[in-house]
């Protein structure tokens, strides 16, 4: 009878401890990568890296980001055809053709009623319309409220605040040649635009939509983004080879640090953690690691050729890189540092980020 009623027990309590083994995984999230060449977003599961979806958005989709609540991507779209990139001078600065002062763009073939932001509805997976923001849209950030887009325009030389509601730009601010990163500081109060062919940094308040004030770091920057606590930005210059530290506080350029030889930084991130800062190096085919303590590279992680922008998972484990020419986005283990997998994303992939949808 004892042992009767102890199998019982035993059979009450198993399926419990059946169920209480099984433990979902704790992030389950999605990868959006932008694919240049062939007009759309590639939508790759986190948990099997396998492309489980495909989304036509427009012509030449570079800049994406996702909206404060999860639920909306934002894809800069873009008529400007793709020209070949220019050849580098023994320095490693872009050679011009007379009269051409960008690497990878034909303005007099430009279709202009392609530019724009697409918004697409990420449970859906499907475009839901396009924004007009002016002129060539390449990268773009969100304000902190999540209420407005902050794009730069880069053949024009501005940068737009677009209010996604209404889809109206409400502020065209002027700023340097070739505007390409934005990034907002995590307190919302001002937002970077770097422009690339005079190296000039814009800070820009969004209280009043004026530029605050603006300072140079040369070599064609590309990207910025911020410590979590704000009080430092990284920005890379692609020909110079360098990453460079600022005071994201007084807008001052603190310290350049000089990469290994040969790398060309274009995207940069910071970790969750504010402990490392990560950037790809383009035509060097690698992502590099700087330790923010230190300031120093700490290790160099080959992935695909020419990689270009990069985003890390929610749970801050994986690193996620769309290398263009090689047509694939490279899966890094952080804890490793090592890049883990390649999956496939065909149109030449140039933007990326993460969601938990």
């Amino acid at each position: 009878m004892k042992t009767s009623r102890s199998l019982s027990l035993f059979g009450a309590i198993l399926p419990i401890l059946c169920c209480a083994s099984f433990v979902p995984p704790a992030f389950a999230y999605h990868v959006y990568v932008t694919n240049e060449k062939a007009g759309d977003v590639s939508v790759i599961d986190g948990a099997t890296r396998e492309v489980v979806a495909t989304i036509p958005v427009g012509k030449r989709p570079r800049g994406i980001r996702v909206s404060a609540d999860g639920k909306t991507l934002f894809v800069a779209v873009s008529g400007t055809p793709i020209s070949a990139p220019p050849q580098l001078d023994a320095k490693g600065n872009p050679i011009f053709k007379k009269g051409k002062d960008d690497d990878d763009d034909d303005d007099k073939k430009a279709d202009k009623s392609a530019d724009g932001i697409a918004v697409v509805d990420i449970a859906q997976k499907k475009l839901l319309r396009k924004i007009q923001v002016g002129s060539d849209p390449e990268q773009l950030a969100l304000s902190a409220d999540g209420a407005r887009l902050f794009v730069s325009n880069e053949d024009v030389g501005t940068a737009s605040v677009v209010n996604i509601g209404s889809g109206k730009v409400e502020h065209i601010i002027p700023v340097s040649r070739e505007p390409e990163g934005v990034g907002t500081s995590p307190d919302g109060a001002f937002f970077y635009v770097t422009c690339e062919t005079e190296g000039e940094i814009y800070v820009v308040g969004t209280a009043t939509y004026k530029t605050i004030t603006h300072f140079n770091v040369g070599g064609r920057p590309r990207s910025v983004d911020f410590l979590p606590d704000g009080t430092r930005a990284f920005i890379p210059s692609e020909s110079a080879g360098q990453l460079h530290v600022i005071d994201s506080v007084n807008h001052k350029l603190l310290k350049t640090i000089a990469l290994p030889q040969g790398s060309r930084p274009m995207c940069v991130k910071v970790s969750p953690d504010g402990k490392k800062v990560y950037f790809s190096t383009g035509r060097a085919g690698t992502v590099d690691v700087l330790d923010t303590a230190t300031q120093e590279v700490t290790n160099t992680i080959k992935v695909g050729t020419r990689p270009w922008g990069i985003a890390i998972s929610p749970d801050g484990k994986f690193l996620y890189v769309a290398n263009g020419p090689s047509n694939d986005a490279s899966v890094v283990d952080l804890s490793t540092e090592k890049e883990i997998a390649r999956i496939k994303s065909p149109g030449s992939p140039w933007g990326i980020a993460v969601t938990l949808q």
